[in-house]
């Protein structure tokens, strides 16, 4: 994780994340993480119920399945989830995103992920 002592280099950090959808803290933000993932697959479908979740694509191409319909996100563009809406991420190659959200927020929000990946957005 990042200190207030030195720049964030976000290739270098991609390139310490090991696994899937496995999220790793790269700097702290008042009351918020930004982490950094590398998703491929589908998540599980799950809400936050007290916090809005911000996507970023740094590489790859992410689809946030949502009930009424698909945002699909390429490098560069940014979506934020809303507060209580249940959402599923999907990306059909390795992608690489950058999320925000408050601090100890879990992973999967509502949801349980049985035997599946552990640290996903």
């Amino acid at each position: 994780m990042t200190t207030t002592t030195r720049a964030v280099n976000l290739a270098a950090e991609l390139a310490a994340v090991q696994g899937h959808w496995v999220q790793r803290k790269i700097a702290g933000l008042n009351d918020y993480e930004v982490k950094l993932a590398k998703v491929r697959g589908e998540f599980v479908w799950h809400t936050h119920d007290d916090t809005d979740e911000l996507f970023l694509v740094v590489s790859g191409r992410l689809t946030i399945r949502l009930r009424d319909g698909d945002v699909v996100l390429e490098p560069g563009e940014l979506f934020v989830v809303p507060r209580g809406t249940e959402h599923c991420p999907r990306a059909e190659e390795e992608t690489s995103i950058l999320l925000v959200e408050p601090t100890g927020v879990p992973a999967a929000g509502s949801a349980t992920v049985p035997d599946g990946p552990t640290g996903g957005a």
